[in-house]
């Protein structure tokens, strides 16, 4: 085998030796053991920007929903005018009978533009039609509202 190279212990600096080691490695912004962890410093553009991209998902995600709550009750309020039109209209209108709650009625227009309330269906009139046009199906709920079951 090869010459193998001693240390002479007597040349080695201490001192320099304590200038090159710490006390406290794991506060080293470098990898102080060959085996270590290696140590890169962040690129704090890039953090920040990963940041602000998942902030502005988040919140456009939460904005999305809020503006399908919003679709929904603006949807509501159509259908409860809706109803509210429909009302009026079957309380202004020609009623020959009593209605009952819970029952199925059906408004109509006729040719000089007064509505009628009746309790025939529109597919269910002969070939004569009392009426120029069907407006809505409706049921006389408890509280004397009326819920459109199906419309024009």
């Amino acid at each position: 085998m090869g010459k193998e190279k001693k240390i002479d212990i007597e040349r080695i600096d201490l001192e320099k030796m304590k200038e090159k080691t710490t006390d406290n490695p794991g506060l080293l912004p470098y990898a102080h053991q060959s085996g270590s962890a290696i140590i890169k410093p962040e690129d704090k553009g890039k953090i920040t920007g990963r940041a602000v991209a998942a902030m502005h998902s988040q919140t456009d995600m939460q904005m999305a929903q809020i503006y399908q709550q919003m679709q929904l009750l603006a949807d509501q309020a159509k259908t409860i005018q809706k109803r509210v039109e429909v009302s009026e209209r079957i309380y202004q209108s020609s009623i020959a009978f009593e209605p009952l709650i819970n029952h199925h009625y059906f408004l109509y227009e006729k040719e000089d533009g007064k509505d009628f309330l009746s309790m025939v269906a529109p597919e269910e009139w002969g070939r004569k039609k009392r009426y120029s046009k069907f407006i809505a199906e409706v049921k006389l709920l408890a509280d004397h509202t009326w819920e459109i079951i199906r419309g024009n």
